[in-house]
């Protein structure tokens, strides 16, 4: 019998590593995934440690603890006596979505753990599908920053979705920054009587959205293939992002036929930190900080996605969604 087993973790630096485990077990055919839960530690947050081990074999005997071995036996194929290197089950690329998953499940027990019955006519009971979004700490390269009711006396902010292109940790000399998600400015680029060829040929039909007060375009790419592409710059596995530099590169993939123009999205303009700055901004309730899907980020519908996500993510943050907008 030939075993292989997966260690993976997901750990934020402010969780403790010396705190109590508690081990949930699910079994899925052959694969089994253990899920160690740690309590709560002082700051608030939970760490989840999943290890996952699966039989190669169809034997139906299973190890105890992991730490079973057994002489592997060669097939008929390998007369060599070799050991078959064993291949990786359909972990999903995405860990975003995996982590979703086990906020979403920890949400549905602390409900049932509370005795509350879900409620099917509201937005969130929907069954969750390829649209998801959660609160998440601190702000991440793919999140996103939801404006609070405290920005609704700012014109360029209120209920607005930034999308943060870089959390600015890697680029501190940069700071955070990224493009508003929510204000399609109903125009095309052809409207903008570009002198550049490729804006003006290429991507003419291309949709424009305001980006931000700070001057500068940027653009947006969706790929239904979760890959990177050369010359642009992931923001999460099936969206990237590029700049004026690198627009030569993306018309030349258009012309090739591997992208299609309606695929990207422009922006005029995008919105910018100091790093403390914007940790200060959150910190003074400016903003919410959540996690959501690409699907989400790239819906058909941006008016509404400020709206949308706050619903996603529930309880105090669904209940922000149904106020009305302040004038200040």
């Amino acid at each position: 019998m030939d075993l292989w087993t997966l260690d993976s973790a997901i750990r934020n630096p402010i969780f403790s590593s010396s705190i109590p485990e508690k081990s949930l077990s699910r079994k899925l055919g052959a694969v089994e995934i253990r899920f160690l839960k740690r309590k709560l530690s002082t700051s608030g947050y939970r760490s989840v440690v999943v290890r996952a081990t699966s039989k190669k074999s169809n034997d139906d005997s299973s190890a105890s603890g992991g730490d079973a071995s057994q002489e592997n036996k060669p097939s008929n194929g390998n007369k060599s006596g070799d050991s078959v290197t064993p291949k990786p089950f359909g972990l999903n690329t995405d860990w975003r979505e995996f982590r979703a998953n086990l906020f979403m499940k920890e949400q549905d027990e602390k409900a049932a753990a509370e005795g509350h019955k879900p409620d099917t006519t509201s937005p969130e009971a929907e069954p969750r599908g390829l649209k998801w979004a959660h609160p998440i700490p601190f702000p991440e390269t793919g999140c996103v920053l939801v404006a609070t009711e405290k920005l609704d006396g700012y014109r360029t902010f209120a209920r607005t979705v930034v999308l943060l292109l870089r959390a600015g940790t890697n680029h501190p000399q940069e700071g955070p920054f990224g493009v508003v998600i929510n204000r399609p400015l109903h125009k095309n680029i052809k409207h903008m009587k570009s002198t550049k060829t490729e804006l003006a040929t290429t991507f003419s039909e291309c949709s424009l959205y305001f980006g931000g007060p700070l001057e500068a375009s940027m653009f947006l790419l969706k790929t239904a293939h979760k890959t990177k592409i050369p010359g642009l710059e992931e923001v999460m596995p099936g969206l990237n992002f590029g700049a004026r530099n690198t627009l030569d590169e993306a018309a030349l993939l258009v012309k090739k036929g591997m992208l299609e123009p309606q695929d990207f999205r422009f922006f005029v303009g995008y919105a910018g930190w100091q790093l403390d700055q914007l940790r200060e901004e959150i910190e003074s309730d400016y903003w919410h900080v959540a996690a959501c899907s690409s699907e989400l980020i790239c819906g058909a519908s941006p008016e509404n996605l400020w709206e949308e996500i706050l619903q996603l993510m529930g309880g105090q943050y669904s209940e922000l969604s149904r106020k009305p907008k302040l004038d200040m």
